[in-house]
């Protein structure tokens, strides 16, 4: 057998084995968090997020969503994340949201502050635009977001709600039950319905859909990693 017979596949093997891994780039406007929390991302198809959420939660099918659809979409949302079937969200369950069904809502690590530090106050620039002090233009951006605008879910969804899982912890001591889960539905059927007409459409949901960002994105590395997805791994020993 010829020696470059050999030769071949075994560089071939060292390729592949040295070769990086794949990384993923997030845009911050692709997924859609439905109002009680779950993330729906885009996928092979052309249907957009907010409308594989709609016809997921429009049950009899009529182009309109009603307070008892947005309830039973909670419920079958709630079962989901009420792993143990307990009856509740625990805290354990609450950062498996966090960090396995909806990590996109996570705060970007690079903007979190050490411990006791305040956060800057706004001031006007000499445009008259609110800004931080000394924070140069691009500066604290991710994907275009500025650390003092929409957090977390509320980046993706149709309410200013960072957090919707948690949020719906009326009595706040750390555990969600059903009833408290189905309240929370009800009440923000009652934000997005503005008109009190009782039912919402489509297209009156995706108007409210938060805009891009203005202004240029960041550059992104040559093999950009999405950061907004969890927390950086510890490094090893």
């Amino acid at each position: 057998m010829p020696f470059t017979s050999l030769i071949v596949p075994l560089l071939m093997s060292v390729a592949v084995a040295e070769e990086p891994p794949i990384t993923v780039t997030g845009y911050p406007w692709a997924p859609f968090i439905s109002p009680m929390g779950e993330p729906f991302r885009g996928g092979a198809n052309s249907v957009a997020p907010i409308a594989r959420w709609f016809a997921k939660a429009d049950r009899n099918e009529d182009g309109v969503l009603t307070a008892d659809e947005v309830v039973s979409d909670g419920d079958r949302f709630f079962a989901r994340l009420d792993s143990n079937h307990d009856g509740m969200i625990d805290p354990e369950e609450r950062v498996a949201y966090e960090q396995e069904i909806a990590p996109e809502i996570q705060v970007n690590s690079n903007w979190k502050r050490p411990r006791g530090q305040r956060a800057p106050s706004l001031a006007k620039s000499e445009s008259g635009r609110d800004h931080f002090p000394g924070r140069k233009r691009g500066e604290d951006r991710h994907d275009g977001y500025q650390i003092d605008g929409l957090q977390g879910a509320a980046r993706y969804g149709l309410l200013n709600i960072p957090q919707p899982v948690a949020s719906a912890d009326a009595d706040f001591n750390r555990a969600i039950t059903q009833a408290e889960f189905r309240q929370a539905a009800s009440n923000r059927f009652r934000l997005l319905d503005n008109r009190g007409l009782g039912r919402i459409t489509l297209p009156e949901l995706e108007a409210r859909l938060p805009a891009r960002p203005e202004g240029r994105r960041a550059k992104r590395p040559k093999h950009p990693v999405d950061t907004r997805i969890g927390l950086p791994l510890p490094k090893g020993d």
